[in-house]
């Protein structure tokens, strides 16, 4: 799509990426171009428990390993980061290497700030706080979704006021980004398509952004035909090893457009359903972009003219004011495909909730960038009321 002459924008992506499979048994000669000695893993509690994931990289690191912190938990809380963050000062860590989906990757992220900084994780919360270089951090994902391994964001919540805090610093970018397919072979198929899912939305998010710029589109773009091409082949066959690597790389560039150009509404409704009923963040991404869509056909219909074209319809049939309930419809029935849910009300969110939910959303820092202007909580309300 054109843009103007005159648009201003910058794309920062420093994060290192190593694709392949088994590139993660190589870990050791990432910490060691880091200049570390002392490795700290930061993996999740089913990980630990159902996988020799964590134990295989704990091997691969041999004599550069501290330990491994493997409470974390989805949605993991601001009492988890800081558990981590004390047990890794103990440790004498020098640098983090986290193994495992977006909670894990978040709270190594978290992890980072307070090995550095100490003090107390909500003092950071907001945009650009922090003054110097974290602790360097290596991820090797487990998903293929949050793309939280290029993103200078780390979503972190407070289980007391029940909602999640938001931290934006170039400083938390991760150092390196291991990409490897074998890492993923295990993930069960709703999870899979979930976190796949995720991508999808932070794809779509990023090109419909007031932000959006001409570098983070062409990631988005291609991420998206990716996703429409290798996400149902993930799903359907896990050991896949093409599928599970591309949809890695889906996930990875959908990660750095949206950490250049921003999320929206979508993302803001999604993190007050999983901040107050737990629902999986890929989930409420999935069941909210469709109505989400809707919503912004007016302002977008160009943009979902070639998000089309990406999902490999004909696009010349249709006019950019159809574009989005065409886009809506083609995203429902894909989600279909992979055998998700299709409304709030079968993840667990009672209907009596929404309410609140679309005050909290409407305070989501996500929903600045959204191209509709949203400044009554009446239009979020209807809009969970239509995913519900």
């Amino acid at each position: 799509m054109p843009y103007n002459s005159t648009l201003n924008f910058i794309f920062w992506s420093p994060t290192k990426i190593v694709f392949g499979e088994n590139t993660a048994l190589d870990v050791a000669i990432e910490v060691e171009n880091l200049k570390c000695k002392k490795a700290f893993i930061v993996t999740d509690r089913d990980l630990a428990k159902n996988t020799d994931i964590p134990e295989r990289i704990k091997k691969a690191l041999g004599h550069l390993s501290v330990g491994i912190f493997s409470d974390v938990e989805a949605d993991s809380g601001i009492h988890i980061v800081n558990q981590g963050a004390k047990i890794g000062k103990e440790l004498g860590a020098d640098c983090i290497v986290s193994v495992g989906g977006g909670s894990a990757i978040d709270t190594a992220k978290g992890i980072a700030i307070l090995l550095k900084e100490g003090g107390k994780l909500q003092d950071y919360a907001g945009f650009q706080i922090l003054k110097r270089p974290q602790t360097p951090h290596i991820v090797i994902p487990t998903t293929a979704g949050t793309g939280s391994e290029v993103t200078y964001i780390t979503v972190i919540k407070d289980h007391e006021a029940r909602r999640k805090l938001l931290f934006g610093d170039y400083h938390i970018l991760p150092n390196v980004a291991i990409l490897d397919p074998k890492m993923t072979e295990g993930l069960p198929p709703v999870l899979t398509a979930a976190t796949g899912m995720d991508a999808m939305s932070h794809a779509i998010e990023a090109l419909h952004s007031l932000q959006k710029e001409p570098i983070a589109d062409g990631m988005a773009f291609h991420a998206i035909k990716l996703i429409n091409e290798f996400l149902p082949r993930a799903v359907k066959d896990g050991k896949d090893m093409t599928a599970r690597g591309q949809m890695l790389i889906a996930a990875n560039m959908a990660g750095s457009a949206f950490s250049n150009a921003q999320v929206g509404i979508v993302h803001a409704l999604a993190h007050t359903v999983g901040a107050k009923f737990n629902v999986h963040h890929g989930l409420a991404n999935s069941i909210l972009l469709p109505p989400c869509i809707k919503y912004n056909a007016d302002e977008s219909g160009d943009v979902y003219l070639n998000v089309l074209s990406a999902l490999g319809e004909d696009a010349k049939v249709i006019s950019p004011n159809e574009a989005g309930y065409v886009l809506a419809d083609k995203i429902a029935d894909f989600t279909k495909g992979l055998g998700l849910p299709q409304k709030l009300r079968e993840v667990g969110v009672p209907e009596e909730g929404l309410k609140e939910c679309s005050e909290i959303a409407l305070s989501d820092a996500a929903i600045v960038y959204n191209p509709r202007f949203v400044s009554d909580s009446a239009e979020v309300l209807h809009l969970f009321e239509q995913a519900w």
